[in-house]
């Protein structure tokens, strides 16, 4: 993996360049967002209810024998605001979305066909990699923001229902009020933008740089996903570093 990253930070900046080019291409970054959008909300809102419903599971027992149940809610808001939303979600989109890429894009350069667009004259970059960062880069944000609250509901159904807590819901998006500010909502956002910027050129170059007949597309669709995971979870680290320095708490 590592021995690619000038090629994908090659790639990226061309992305960047070819910026100029979104509006001529806009009808394929709405399909590529709807792709991913309509793909993928059920699957969020199902993981991120269960995500919000185990972290209530199993911290609020512990906290509620502490005498923190009160707690709970702010405990759950802020993990899921500030770190687990868009981690997971990178993750899920990653694999769902990240390998459609791949594979699209890998079965377009072993069956000639990047070939064909650059005899016509078109720009692969503008044409394959373009729309399909643009999408991503907009649809992971508003996901995440789906993922929240999502979460939250999730967090707090346990919280009420579960007979070790029994944390009433206006006692627990209190404390998820008191607890969880704007600022770490937007630093969720901030990191899911960045994650979806490396799900989106990671996926696509592994596509284009495709050899080796159906076996490579398999092969660099798992490269595609295993790579955009590892880069996540690294850039997770240092996004976190940066911006709790910069946080206000």
């Amino acid at each position: 993996m590592f021995d690619n990253i000038g090629q994908i930070t090659l790639l990226f900046w061309r992305t960047v360049l070819a910026l100029p080019q979104t509006w001529r291409q806009r009808q394929k970054v709405f399909d590529q967002f709807f792709e991913i959008g309509n793909a993928s909300l059920l699957m969020v809102c199902v993981l991120s209810f269960f995500i919000g419903a185990t972290i209530a599971l199993v911290t609020g027992p512990v906290m509620v024998e502490r005498s923190l149940g009160s707690a709970v809610g702010g405990v759950v808001g802020y993990a899921i605001a500030n770190e687990l939303a868009p981690v997971m979600m990178a993750i899920l989109i990653a694999g769902r979305i990240g390998s459609a890429m791949a594979a699209e894009i890998g079965s377009m350069r072993v069956y000639q066909e990047i070939d064909a667009l650059r005899t016509m004259n078109i720009n692969p970059i503008t044409y394959l990699v373009l729309p399909r960062v643009l999408a991503i880069s907009v649809a992971l944000p508003m996901l995440v923001v789906f993922s929240i609250l999502v979460g939250w509901f999730g967090g707090a159904v346990v919280a009420n229902f579960n007979h070790l807590m029994e944390i009433p819901f206006q006692v627990f998006f209190a404390d998820l009020k008191d607890i969880v500010q704007l600022e770490d909502v937007v630093h969720g956002l901030i990191k899911s933008f960045f994650f979806s910027v490396i799900i989106g050129i990671v996926s696509c170059h592994q596509g284009l740089t495709t050899i080796g007949g159906p076996r490579g597309i398999g092969r660099s669709v798992t490269k595609a996903v295993v790579n955009s995971i590892v880069l996540v979870v690294f850039t997770d680290y240092i996004l976190t570093l940066v911006l709790t320095h910069f946080s206000h708490r």
